[in-house]
């Protein structure tokens, strides 16, 4: 089994994105799946065509993409992603779509085709804070989880899914009352949340509660 893992680079003013980093700190094998790692640009679209070509040169099971939610506490593991970009910032090349459809010819909404519940439990058999996410937003993190989705039903056989993950220690030295989470911790819970995707290949995901009330 082959799984690409990709990360941001860092925007939004920071010097260093935990995505991305995190990825290049996870093993290289798990479970006996390869790890292929790619880092992303944090722009519409042009995320998408990185990840379709390395998609066309690899041609994985998998792609698992992974950005950062500044404010969040724990790795979460996210549900569903929505045609729309609305974006409150501008990307690392200065474009704002606001509301306007990612795909065309794309589904209102894909949902993610990897065990996300078995994915968290996973992350916090490690004893690392994790949960389910029902919203990825409407910025470039959702943007990816969508084409990837998307890019996964063009290809064919191919699963795929997006974690967030909070911002590191030394990004929260100016943000009082902010979560962090070491990279190390984050670098594991990643390689944690892989496994459950290697183990959980051609099995039911878990039935256990992953909902919120808002």
């Amino acid at each position: 089994m082959k799984i690409l893992v990709t990360g941001f680079d860092p925007f939004g003013g920071e010097p260093t994105n935990p995505a991305i980093e995190a990825v290049k700190r996870m093993d290289d094998e798990i479970e006996g799946a390869e790890i292929i790692k790619l880092e992303i640009p944090t722009v519409f679209h042009k995320s998408a065509e990185v990840v379709e070509a390395k998609i066309k040169e690899v041609n994985p099971d998998v792609i698992l993409s992974i950005g950062q939610a500044g404010g969040r506490y724990d790795i979460t593991v996210e549900r569903v992603a929505i045609n729309e970009d609305d974006a409150r910032i501008k990307d690392n090349e200065g474009n704002q779509p606001i509301d306007v459809a990612i795909r065309e010819d794309g589904a209102p909404a894909y949902f993610a085709s990897v065990p996300i519940k078995a994915m968290v439990a996973e992350i916090k058999a490690e004893n690392i804070p994790a949960s389910v996410s029902n919203t990825a937003g409407t910025f470039v993190c959702n943007h990816i989880m969508y084409q990837d989705l998307y890019l996964a039903e063009k290809y064919g056989n191919i699963k795929a899914g997006f974690i967030h993950v909070p911002f590191l220690p030394e990004q929260v030295t100016d943000k009082p009352n902010t979560a962090s989470m070491s990279l190390d911790d984050i670098a594991r819970g990643l390689n944690a949340a892989v496994r459950a995707i290697v183990k959980y290949d051609d099995k039911e995901d878990l039935n256990v509660t992953g909902g919120a009330t808002h």
